[in-house]
């Protein structure tokens, strides 16, 4: 096949994906924004007073980052886990990869449907975000990479979970078991300097921590981790598990029977 031939493939399993959550706008899109605002209601505007400041700023406008870049991770692995593991349970993945068509254009189609599911909630949770917090981006560039680079990882991991799952309550335990608690202790509702020494050295195992304080750089101009090392960070680990996907794809792992 042609360069052509493999852009057309490519632009149909993209287009295929955004229909996909598109046309369930109601339970892809909107829940997420109704999770955030709950946050900002209860962490932001209740408990939030009492804690006071945090790192010099208002502890909304500290956490305001934080759930944006939740909401990509979630949702950017969310989309590709489902609809990959949804592919291969319905055996309709065995025509993809027995067609003229190279893995990379696959792995590509299906992260970049991530991508921009990812994407799309997080504007819609910046926007909401307009209702409870001043909006301004100290470094709009930062934040669009860190924000693409992210859901680019999120992606590539959720396609990994959908290849081993051998049942939908397979693909919740990852989310549930993993990602949750690397979340919810990646820095989104504290600054690690509040840990004593030995925590904040383990916290820095820990690779959301880089995602979310690289992308508060890009809204605050503040950040708990140097901003080069938290991009090689993101940037290591979106090498790791390409190949690692590709490598999947290439022996059929869990797809061919």
């Amino acid at each position: 096949m042609s360069a052509g031939n493999y852009w057309v493939a490519f632009r149909t399993i993209v287009r295929k994906e955004i229909l996909r959550f598109s046309r369930i706008w109601m339970q892809t899109l909107i829940p997420p924004v109704v999770m955030v605002a709950l946050y900002f209601i209860i962490f932001g505007n209740l408990i939030g007073q009492r804690i006071g400041d945090m790192d010099g700023m208002n502890y909304i406008d500290f956490i305001m980052p934080g759930l944006v870049m939740m909401s990509i991770i979630t949702n950017s692995y969310a989309n590709v886990v489902s609809s990959f593991y949804s592919a291969k349970h319905s055996y309709y993945i065995e025509e993809m990869l027995i067609a003229p068509i190279p893995n990379i254009v696959i792995l590509l189609g299906y992260v970049t449907g991530g991508v921009v599911r990812g994407l799309s909630v997080g504007v819609a949770v910046t926007v909401v975000s307009l209702i409870f917090t001043d909006f301004y981006i100290d470094n709009p560039f930062i934040v669009l990479i860190v924000a693409f680079l992210t859901a680019f990882l999120f992606s590539l991991a959720g396609l990994i979970n959908a290849v081993y799952a051998n049942s939908y309550d397979h693909i919740a335990i990852i989310p549930t078991f993993v990602l949750t608690p690397l979340t919810y202790l990646g820095g989104i509702f504290y600054s690690i300097q509040l840990l004593p020494e030995f925590w904040q050295q383990v916290s820095l195992i820990n690779p959301v921590l880089y995602m979310v304080n690289s992308f508060r750089f890009g809204f605050r101009g503040i950040s708990d981790i140097d901003l080069s090392l938290a991009i090689g960070v993101i940037l290591f680990f979106i090498l790791v598990l390409f190949s690692f996907c590709m490598i999947l794809l290439h022996r059929g792992t869990g797809i061919k029977h």
